[in-house]
């Protein structure tokens, strides 16, 4: 189910950024409101998401991939240039993020902060 909290917050993250695009500065209020109601969604199921999953790899997901959709879509819809470096760079962006998931599964498990004593 954690995984389905992130799907859903990396979505409201590429919705929030989308909206306050349109909201050209905060000053259209339906894209205004769009943005804030999308903004807590989006940080609400991520909050979700690491109740069972490591914290670096949840963010690291959340804003890596969401990030790459969201320059994505800029390029392909709203015309945003797409020269190599800019594409070489999301993959870099994207390999890190596949590299961060493969890693928990070669690390060992983590501690609960809470059974670390003092």
């Amino acid at each position: 189910m954690h995984w389905l909290y992130l799907i859903i917050a990396i979505v409201f993250e590429v919705g929030w950024a989308l909206a306050m695009k349109k909201s050209d500065g905060l000053t259209k209020l339906p894209w205004t409101v769009a943005f804030g109601i999308m903004y807590l969604l989006s940080a609400a199921f991520l909050a979700l998401a690491t109740k069972k999953m490591d914290i670096g790899l949840a963010y690291a997901m959340w804003a890596g991939v969401g990030m790459a959709l969201i320059a994505v879509f800029g390029i392909v819809f709203l015309k945003e240039p797409a020269g190599w470096l800019r594409i070489g760079s999301l993959a870099l962006v994207l390999i890190g993020v596949v590299g961060l998931k493969l890693s928990a599964f070669s690390s060992p498990p983590s501690v609960p902060v809470e059974s670390v004593k003092p």
